[in-house]
């Protein structure tokens, strides 16, 4: 048996493993015994067919066996050996010989292996980073204040449809009728809006309701019927305005303030404009710190010098994801694919380096948020704390979900200790140059 290893550069082999005849003639003469003691062939007792039957029905696969687990054991025995720091895995060589599978000739296999570089960086007060600090603007003040009373509003009998009313419609055609039906005018397809705005209680009208209303799920629900149905109907239908609903923001008074904050937190204008500046504050340190942890990758990516295998890596996801994205898609997403994996090297070595780990309360805790966070999607807000533990407990269990929240806890860490380490610059800026910045 011999090994060969050819390096191109710093970061790309062409290891070579010659199997000679002798090397599996004892392995093989083993195997084909297995196949033979396990072998219940019609004509013989369990284990007592002939070695040469044996050989000649499994030989083929007996040799490919177990000259494959010689391979696959030397080439780990040699990456081990050599402490090469493997990205990906092996790749069979684009010059690999062909090979014909007969017992008694010898073979030769040439893998490709590539491996990640070794990064020496750390952080510290001669690294210095901008932390924006986004002011908080009377324009600012005024959106938000309209925003609340808007979401704390209410439907209330209006007149004529505007963009952002309610139409409640009896619609019918000869095969199918609805009554009652309520139209978000704001939701129906943009060529088909014209047919609603404008309409008052006793408006009659026709219209292709598959053109209004593409996606078959809220049509279906529209017309009260299951989507299988959908097929079956004819989509001219009929309407009728029975009357319109407008959306009316919430007039501020302390009913008002008692919804949005609780009973008697806020009792004034004055009182109602602080909260309304916390709430801006807020979203701007969220965007704040979203924008300075892209900052910190950016910067110690390119501080790190980081050199990878491309061209083995990109052949390497086309491979392994060939049942899952065509070449192109690969070649489309591989510059965000490069920048991630540059920036996971780095935040491994910085994590090492400050002695970093991410804990199961960490993981726990960043589930239980992630859960927070989908049910106030749906608007509901002060979920019981019983049901955010129990549906956290199964995003721990999902493996995939599991690592998406290690690598999000990761970053966590890592960019919060880089923050004290840093020099860290405040600068003040308006939201529209915050916007700007690349």
């Amino acid at each position: 048996m011999k090994i060969d290893k050819k390096q191109s550069d710093a970061l790309n082999y062409q290891v070579s493993i010659e199997i000679a005849a002798q090397d599996y003639e004892e392995p093989l003469h083993k195997r084909l015994n297995e196949y033979k003691r396990k072998a219940d062939i019609k004509g013989f007792r369990k284990g007592m067919a002939p070695l040469s039957l044996i050989q000649r029905l499994y030989g083929d696969q007996a040799l490919y066996e177990c000259v494959n687990g010689i391979v696959s054991e030397q080439l780990n025995k040699f990456i081990e050996d050599e402490k090469i720091r493997v990205v990906g895995e092996p790749l069979t060589s684009e010059d690999q010989p062909q090979l014909s599978w007969k017992a008694g000739e010898d073979f030769t296999f040439k893998f490709d292996i590539a491996q990640t570089p070794v990064i020496d960086i750390t952080a510290s007060k001669e690294d210095k980073l901008p932390w924006y600090e986004i002011n908080v603007t009377a324009a600012d003040k005024k959106a938000t204040r309209e925003q609340l009373l808007q979401q704390y509003g209410s439907l209330q009998e209006g007149t004529k449809a505007g963009e952002n009313d309610y139409i409640i419609a009896d619609i019918e055609n000869e095969g199918h009728k609805a009554e009652g039906v309520y139209v978000s005018v704001s939701n129906v397809a943009e060529e088909a809006r014209g047919a609603f705005i404008g309409r008052k209680a006793g408006d009659k009208f026709q219209l292709d309701v598959n053109a209004a209303f593409a996606n078959e799920t809220d049509r279906a629900a529209m017309l009260k019927v299951d989507k299988a149905r959908l097929a079956q109907l004819d989509p001219m239908f009929n309407f009728t305005v029975v009357n319109v609903k407008t959306y009316v923001a919430a007039e501020e008074n302390q009913e008002t303030y008692d919804k949005i904050f609780g009973k008697d937190v806020v009792t004034t204008p004055e009182q109602f404009e602080e909260k309304i500046v916390e709430r801006i504050k807020a979203g701007h340190a969220q965007d704040a710190n979203y924008r300075f942890g892209a900052d910190v990758r950016k910067y110690f990516v390119e501080k790190a010098g980081v050199e990878l295998p491309e061209a083995f890596l990109k052949r390497w996801l086309t491979q392994v994801n060939a049942d899952k994205f065509t070449p192109e898609q690969v070649e489309k997403e591989f510059p965000a694919f490069i920048e991630d994996f540059k920036w996971q090297l780095v935040r491994g070595t910085l994590m090492d380096k400050f002695g970093l780990k991410v804990s199961e309360d960490d993981i726990r805790a960043a589930a239980e948020d992630f859960v927070r966070y989908q049910y106030a999607m749906y608007g509901m807000a002060g979920v019981p704390e019983d049901i955010v533990k129990s549906s956290a407990q199964n995003v721990v269990e999902d493996q995939n979900q599991r690592r998406r929240l290690e690598e999000q806890c990761e970053d966590n860490i890592t960019i919060a200790r880089i923050r004290e380490e840093v020099t860290v610059q405040n600068k003040k800026i308006s939201m529209e140059k915050f916007r700007e910045l690349k």
